[in-house]
């Protein structure tokens, strides 16, 4: 008989594996999936979860959502965690896409690496219940590390697997699944920080928050998205902001959002590249290349040369770098 197909949402964590690893020993026919939103932070994930799809010997899907996700950070329907962080909207959107892969694959159901009781937001019994019913999924969702503690799913009541099948984890330990790895010799996984999400970084959620709130929830784009990754970020004013970048890689990057923006550089001595944003007074324009100064290869008193350019229009500045302690620049700086 041919065999029952499941789709694996795979994280490149430990979890995920274990989960798809379980599914597969149970007789399934496994395909991966991993979706990206864009706001990841762990370098390597994709070849991560490619290496464990190898390791499985199943195929992996990679999906890029990450247009589609911008909605639901801008308007999560079921608000935000610690930071800006949409974790119930974020599982709820993740199953949806799986659940896409689940009808083109012809597929039975969708098995994920949620622990009951590892997450305070998103993996507490009713959180559980709530995404599998938003979903779509409903018992088509399976957890298999937690599968003997939670209802009956529709692959046990096809009779496909017993319950003893499952595992029973919970909580936040990862003693558990640390052991079951050496078990079934799974080496190739991310490791847990909490902080592989952007959105979880309060200095990103901050500027996020500004974002939103100057500029409109709608507005705030993927670009801009991308570019409050980088970067010292200030605020002047409702419609002024500017970034400095903290070393060459940053200074090449905000180089690459230049168009549309101040740039500022410093033709005669090594500093900073900074973006001016919005419309800019001159007395704007000239704190913004005295806030960079401050950043650059001067002393306090000298004075240094600082070009500003705009598609096609160019202004030099004569400035004084601001002083370390001027208060305006932990007043104004963002996150």
């Amino acid at each position: 008989m041919q065999k029952v197909k499941a789709i694996a949402l795979l994280s490149g964590g430990l979890d995920s594996a274990l989960a798809a690893t379980l599914t597969k020993r149970l007789g399934f026919s496994v395909v991966g999936l991993n979706v990206s939103t864009g706001f990841c932070t762990g370098h390597g994930r994709c070849d991560t979860v490619l290496g464990i799809g190898q390791t499985l010997g199943i195929p992996v899907r990679l999906m890029d959502a990450s247009d589609e996700y911008l909605e639901v950070v801008r308007h999560p329907k079921h608000g935000y965690g610690s930071a800006m962080n949409p974790c119930l909207d974020c599982r709820v959107f993740f199953l949806r896409k799986a659940a896409e892969l689940m009808e083109e694959e012809r597929a039975e159901f969708v098995a994920t690496g949620e622990v009951l009781g590892q997450r305070p937001m998103s993996q507490h019994r009713r959180a559980l219940d709530l995404v599998a019913r938003e979903s779509g999924l409903d018992d088509r969702l399976v957890r298999p590390l937690s599968g003997r503690l939670l209802p009956a799913t529709y692959p046990e009541k096809q009779g496909w697997v017993r319950r003893e099948d499952w595992l029973d984890i919970q909580g936040r330990s990862r003693r558990r699944q640390l052991e079951q790895a050496a078990q079934w010799g799974i080496e190739e996984f991310t490791q847990p920080s909490g902080g592989c999400c952007l959105l979880l970084e309060e200095s990103y959620a901050r500027r996020v928050q500004d974002a939103f709130r100057h500029r409109g929830r709608v507005a705030v784009d993927r670009e801009t998205f991308a570019l409050l990754r980088y970067g010292r970020h200030f605020r002047f004013s409702q419609n002024t902001s500017a970034i400095i970048g903290r070393d060459e890689r940053e200074n090449a990057v905000l180089e690459k959002f230049s168009h549309g923006r101040w740039m500022l550089a410093f033709p005669d001595i090594p500093g900073p590249t900074a973006l001016v944003e919005g419309s800019p007074s001159s007395r704007e324009l000239e704190f913004a290349a005295q806030l960079s100064a401050r950043y650059a290869d001067a002393s306090p008193d000298d004075e240094v040369t600082v070009l500003a350019r705009r598609d096609g229009e160019q202004t030099k500045l004569k400035v004084t770098p601001l002083p370390p302690d001027d208060p305006r620049i932990e007043r104004f700086r963002i996150g």
